[in-house]
This record gives structure tokens, C-alpha cells and sequence, in this order.
């Protein structure tokens, strides 16, 4: 029996987009046909992704201690934006602190304000009846790992528990305020993926997997059953994509079974970073595809790459399904840093991708 999401496209997330209308504006005639759900484009203070939890979540806390911030800023960018990841922002929590509080979440009033205008686009049929609006949140260890570098075994535990109930009351705090049959939840995790391959020195090895396997539950199970539940793995695209160039799919394939073993409640959507150009055709890179045990969720294969179009987009398709017979596809990341030229031919080339892909 087919799950929930059955499209054969989505999109990750971030968009080359001036503002949330705009990404709307510009999503809902191109894709609207042929995906379950339309993301508001990450804009403004979230183009960087957790960017927005360092300097509107934990950089302004009392009890948590600002140990640098970006000294090589980009000229024309704010000056909380990082040149390159050793100049990212870091923090420690203030000694003597054994727990936190975090009492708002700036990513959960944008989704709020978004779904507004997504209504209302929807009302004006800018957006086909039935899609829904997707929300990415970033997974504990995407939120946090990259910016307690300083004492990492310490403050991450700290931090994490804190992140949870924020979650678990500001998604409570989202749900009262949209109907959770329009909405899909997205756990973004890349940081776990990165922190599990051990590339990450900080990090403590012997804990990764347990990082990300131990709030799979409770973090699941804090999305109403009526939202759909999704998961995107990744392998971070700052400041250039991967930015660990994995052996093959295995670990990704491994998180994914596991989020929906654990999950207690369905999973609808899985999206699993691909290859770059070059391994194309590399059968060992996809072989691992074939341990994947989701049950019904949607697995969506970030094959779909502009740079270098139909042509690399099907070449990565025929050596996918010798191992995975049933995907849908995404581009490998999001869109945020990614512009192109022109932000519209950009969306414009990747629709003719999704076509390429259904044809």
C-alpha cells in the first residue's frame, strides 16, 4: 500500500529567493504540479541555515558566552556571516550552568508568518489545492555541534537537552496556530552525518551514532500524526559541496533505516544525498541502496545537479535504480547558496531536470 507521499520530485528546502512570497510566487506554478509540498525558501536570516540558531538562539542567552565571531565577512554581508567554517561564530556555556532554558524559537515564527501568506497564495490558486508547506528545522546536533567547539563533550549534552524542549514547545506553539494536515515537518540532519564519518575533531567519536539515534523518538513523536514527517541527510554544501566526499551511500542509507525504525509513527518522506559529478557511474557509490528498509516512506535521491543537467541527471538515475528500483528525485541540497546568474532560470533549468527525470 503506497504511503502518503507518493510525487515524484521535492524540494529540499533553501531557494534562490528575495523574500517567501517571492519563493512561492516562483514555486508554486513551477513545481506545484509535481510535488507534495513547497518550502517558504529559507530567506533572509536562515539563507545560512543555522546561522539563525548561533546569533537569534544562542549568541543572545545569558548564560551562554560568546567566544568569537566571524572576523572575515564577506564585503556587502552582515557581519554575522562567516567567510569560510574557521570563521564560524563559537560559544561555551558560562561554567557553574548544568542546564538550560531556551524560550523562543525564531525559525517557528518565521514558519508561522509564512503559512499565512502560503494560504493565501493557496486561496488565490498560485498554489495547487493539496500541496503543503514544508518546514525545515535543523536535527540537535545540526543546530548545535558546530558552534561549542571550545568544551564540546560538556556543553553539547547541556545544550541538547534544552533544544529538545524548545522543540517540543515551539512545535506545540506551531501546531495551535496552523493545522498540521497542511504542513510537512523536515528534520534536517547533515551535522550528525559528518559528526558519525568522524570528521568533525571536536566531536566526541564514541558517541556520534548515539547522537543522532537517541531523540529520533522523542523528536518524532512531538509532530502530529496528521503532519507529514520527513527526513533530509546531507553532507553540508558550506562552503562548497560535500563538504566530506563519502566512500558511498551506505552510512545515509544506515540513518535513514533507523529514523524509521525508531520513529514510532509513520515516516512519509526520506531525502538521501547522491553523488557528485564524477561518481556518476559509480556503481560501488549506489550498491548500498539495496539495504534500504523504510517501509512505506518516499525516498528521494538528490540526484538533480544544473551543473551538469539531463544529461548527468539520468547518467545518476540508470545507476541508481540497479540498486533501488522505486525514488523520486531532489537536487542534492538546497538552493540558498546556489543562486546561478539569473535565480529564476536557475528554478526554470531545475524543473526541466524534474521533467528530464519523469520522461
Amino acid at each position: 500500500m503506497p504511503g502518503r507521499v507518493t510525487s515524484d520530485f521535492m524540494l529540499v528546502g533553501s531557494l534562490p529567493s528575495a523574500s517567501t512570497e517571492d519563493a512561492f510566487r516562483t514555486c508554486g506554478p513551477l513545481f506545484g504540479d509535481c510535488c507534495f509540498a513547497l518550502p517558504d525558501g529559507e530567506t533572509g536570516n536562515r539563507a545560512l541555515w543555522i546561522c539563525q540558531e548561533a546569533n537569534w538562539l544562542f549568541r543572545p542567552h545569558p548564560e551562554i558566552e560568546t567566544l568569537q565571531m566571524p572576523k572575515d565577512t564577506p564585503p556587502g554581508f552582515d557581519d554575522w556571516v562567516p567567510g569560510h567554517q574557521w570563521d564560524m561564530q563559537e560559544f561555551r556555556v558560562q561554567p557553574g550552568v548544568s542546564s538550560l532554558q531556551l524560550d523562543s524559537w525564531l525559525r517557528i515564527d518565521d514558519a508561522i508568518e509564512s503559512y499565512q501568506i502560503f494560504s493565501a497564495l493557496r486561496e488565490e490558486g498560485v498554489i495547487p489545492a493539496g500541496v503543503r508547506f514544508q518546514i525545515g528545522l535543523p536535527y540537535p546536533n545540526s543546530a548545535i555541534g558546530m558552534w561549542f567547539r571550545e568544551d564540546f563533550a560538556h556543553d553539547y549534552p547541556i545544550v541538547a537537552a534544552a533544544y529538545e524542549a524548545l522543540a517540543e514547545k515551539q512545535l506545540d506553539r506551531l501546531f495551535q496556530a496552523v493545522p498540521a494536515a497542511d504542513i510537512a515537518i523536515q528534520w534536517d540532519v547533515c551535522v550528525e552525518v559528518l559528526d558519525i564519518e568522524g570528521i568533525l575533531q571536536w566531536m566526541t567519536k564514541d558517541e556520534s551514532w548515539e547522537r543522532y539515534a537517541d531523540p529520533l523518538p522523542r523528536l518524532a513523536r512531538i509532530v502530529p500524526e496528521q503532519a507529514l514527517l520527513g527526513y533530509h541527510f546531507c553532507y553540508g554544501t558550506f562552503p562548497a559541496w560535500p563538504m566530506f566526499e563519502t566512500k558511498d551511500m551506505g552510512l545515509v542509507v544506515r540513518m535513514a533505516n533507523e529514523a524509521v525504525a525508531s520513529a514510532g509513527r509513520t515516516v512519509d518522506f526520506l531525502h538521501l544525498a547522491g553523488s557528485k559529478t564524477s561518481r556518476s557511474d559509480d556503481d560501488s557509490f549506489y550498491t548500498p541502496l539495496t539495504d534500504l528498509d523504510v517501509g512505506d516512506a518516499r525516498v528521494f535521491l538528490g540526484l538533480a545537479m544544473n551543473v551538469d543537467g539531463a544529461v548527468g541527471l539520468k547518467l545518476r538515475e540508470t545507476t541508481a535504480r540497479r540498486y533501488l528500483e522505486d525514488f523520486g528525485v531532489a537536487n542534492y541540497c538546497g538552493f540558498g547558496r546556489q543562486p546561478g546568474v539569473d535565480p529564476l532560470e536557475t528554478m526554470r533549468a531545475h524543473r526541466r531536470l524534474v521533467d528530464a527525470f519523469r520522461s
